[in-house]
């Protein structure tokens, strides 16, 4: 990530207003994002094309349409690198961070809500090869050492078994060792670069009760050991699991923008954010 493109890409307030909308709802097209704009089409695509290349906004096609998607991870680094720094420092040294703070808090979530479909969205760049980023995946002895900490198995085969089992906290407070806290079934496979699976919250009551969603992690090689990494995560008729994966309930973590900032930080110096 380039923090540079990334604060540039939030110094314009044309482009916070595009980010606002993909905000209050994602997943919208260029004729969608255009509505209340004094300017032209054009003018537009080059806002949207900073905001991508900052890595602020994903696109992905659905039909013949592209939809526009806010991508919090970035958003996330930049809170880890420039707020959580800060903070023991105490409030009269956050002076000049509090109008940036705000602004990032703001757009920490990537959610998109129509009348028949809720997606979420992330995308990361990896400085690490392809096949370093899938066995973090998939890797009980990696996906253990970041985000929540919680060793997470794959049978990877179609119709093999996805279950993550409580963290060591988890554990110190009271969850059982051997009891699942996400269950799931791998629907596809393709060794390296894309991995497909049903996946259901089973610590939370309200979660469980919405039942399975399904997940998709994309890995690209982007040349120069640098890997892409976009988790797509459709949570249609799950509105809880979906605030628990976004980080919208902040008492429960960070939710995917978290999980990925955190991989990113393992990966990259060998030390997770909370080492």
């Amino acid at each position: 990530m380039d923090e540079d493109l990334v604060f540039k890409a939030l110094a314009d307030t044309t482009r916070r207003h595009l980010l606002d909308q993909l905000y209050t709802r994602d997943g919208r097209t260029l004729t969608e994002l255009e509505e209340g704009l004094d300017m032209t089409r054009f003018g537009v695509m080059k806002h949207l094309k900073v905001l991508e290349e900052a890595g602020l906004v994903v696109t992905r096609r659905s039909g013949r349409e592209k939809l526009h998607f806010l991508n919090a991870v970035p958003i996330q680094l930049i809170h880890e690198r420039w707020i959580d720094k800060y903070d023991v420092l105490g409030a009269e040294r956050l002076h000049a961070l509090t109008d940036l703070k705000s602004a990032l808090e703001s757009t920490m979530t990537t959610q998109t809500d129509t009348a028949t479909t809720t997606v979420l969205v992330n995308r990361i760049w990896i400085k690490a090869d392809t096949a370093t980023v899938w066995k973090a995946i998939t890797s009980p002895e990696w996906n253990a050492r970041y985000g929540y900490k919680s060793p997470s198995t794959f049978e990877l085969t179609p119709g093999g078994a996805f279950t993550t089992l409580p963290s060591a906290d988890m554990v110190a407070y009271g969850t059982p060792a051997d009891q699942p806290i996400l269950d799931g079934e791998v629907l596809e496979v393709v060794e390296g670069s894309r991995l497909v699976l049903t996946w259901r919250t089973l610590w939370d009551d309200e979660a469980r009760a919405e039942g399975f969603t399904r997940l998709t992690y994309e890995i690209e090689e982007r040349g120069a050991g640098i890997t892409q990494l976009t988790l797509v995560h459709d949570v249609t008729g799950a509105p809880r699991t979906a605030s628990l994966i976004s980080g919208d309930l902040p008492e429960f973590g960070g939710g995917w923008p978290q999980i990925l900032s955190d991989l990113k930080t393992l990966l990259e110096t060998g030390a997770s954010l909370e080492s």
